[in-house]
């Protein structure tokens, strides 16, 4: 799914264009037992308690593709037999109204997450009456075509609150709150199936982790039986060590920023394309900087094979994950130096005196501590 396919079916839970029918829940606690379960219409709930179960399931489909919305894909064998496919489609089937589906899907999700403290699942379905788009992109909404039905899963922790004094409309003063459960942003979730081309693609799913670092592994395993995607933490961490390792001591300044420059430069084009679902960097794109930056073709070599070692046979990397277009970031054990990703021109290193140093021109109005300071 693209950004734009994402955004429409986010616009789905916004309380005036709602048509969401009821939510489903299970409360664990954090001995894996459940607490409670409910099946609760929407439209019977008051109305400021129905928007906080919408903007749940709304955050639930919020982040970047390849980032934070990772697609998860069924092989054609998994969507003819698996019964992990069989389950989601069987829910989704059913609009979750089959008691037996949805409380094996719960148990499923209970014996396999590892996710500290107590915690809620819930669940919902809709039935999205698809319109149709003319040629030139202008929406018809009384010539639908196409109902994408699908259901969404979010799992929130839900935590205890700190004590303090709150205020007490009914007597005008404030008092001691009690402690209470409150349940938090989405963690993780997944919406099945995907909206591909405004229509229904039963062959992947659309998962949220909210933690770019802990995609909860076991729970993809459980829930989609698919090998789970390389967090994108780990994608950056990766990428940096194999430039460090691949091109040695020829990784100067000079070759991270034209790297960075040249990955930023990728994004800002590939985002001009609103059908493009996430920016891309391949191999290839990588080498173009190496050369044009002046590293060997030894080094440049070594990159390329380090590379298929590390990352395998895929093809690109979402490329959001390998550099963060809006930090430029030079850091020793004792400062920090943030730099305006595009005036990297004005940081430089020297060798004075046998001394390593990292020289920022300073042409313009210098601050230390707020306070405007001049240098002679």
């Amino acid at each position: 799914m693209n950004q734009k396919e994402i955004s429409e079916i986010r616009k789905r839970f916004h309380p005036d264009k709602s048509a969401i029918a009821m939510i489903r829940g299970c409360y664990v606690n954090e001995k894996r037992e459940i607490i409670s379960t409910f099946n609760r219409p929407l439209m019977q709930l008051p109305q400021e308690e129905a928007e906080k179960y919408l903007a749940i399931f709304r955050r639930t489909l919020t982040g970047l593709p390849g980032k934070n919305l990772l697609t998860m894909s069924f092989r054609p064998d998994q969507v003819m037999e698996a019964p992990e496919h069989q389950l989601l489609s069987a829910m989704r089937n059913t609009a979750l109204k089959v008691e037996e589906g949805v409380s094996t899907f719960y148990q499923r999700i209970i014996d396999s997450l590892e996710m500290e403290g107590n915690y809620l699942i819930l669940l919902t379905y809709d039935a999205y009456d698809v319109p149709s788009r003319t040629r030139d992109v202008m929406k018809v909404d009384d010539a639908s075509e196409e109902v994408f039905d699908y259901i969404v899963c979010a799992v929130c922790p839900v935590k205890l609150t700190k004590p303090a004094l709150s205020y007490d409309a009914t007597d005008n003063e404030f008092h001691d709150r009690e402690l209470d459960w409150v349940v938090a942003a989405p963690q993780i979730g997944f919406m099945f199936p995907c909206f591909d081309d405004r229509a229904a693609n039963i062959y992947d799913a659309l998962y949220f982790t909210r933690d770019t670092q802990d995609i909860h592994e076991e729970f993809i395993d459980a829930v989609f039986h698919t090998d789970a995607p390389m967090p994108a933490a780990e994608q950056k961490e990766t990428f940096q060590q194999l430039l460090e390792e691949s091109v040695g001591e020829g990784l100067n300044l000079d070759v991270v920023q034209t790297v960075h420059e040249q990955i930023c430069s990728l994004i800002e084009t590939q985002k001009q394309d609103k059908e493009n679902p996430v920016p891309t960097v391949t191999k290839r794109d990588v080498r173009d900087a190496l050369v044009q930056s002046g590293v060997s073709e030894e080094r440049i070599d070594a990159f390329e094979e380090k590379y298929d070692e590390d990352f395998g046979a895929v093809i690109d990397r979402s490329a959001q994950n390998i550099v963060e277009p809006k930090k430029f970031e030079v850091r020793t054990p004792d400062v920090v130096i943030q730099v305006n990703p595009e005036r990297g021109d004005l940081v430089e290193t020297r060798v004075i005196d046998g001394q390593k140093y990292i020289l920022i021109r300073a042409s313009e109005e210098v601050t230390v501590n707020g306070i405007h300071i001049h240098i002679d």
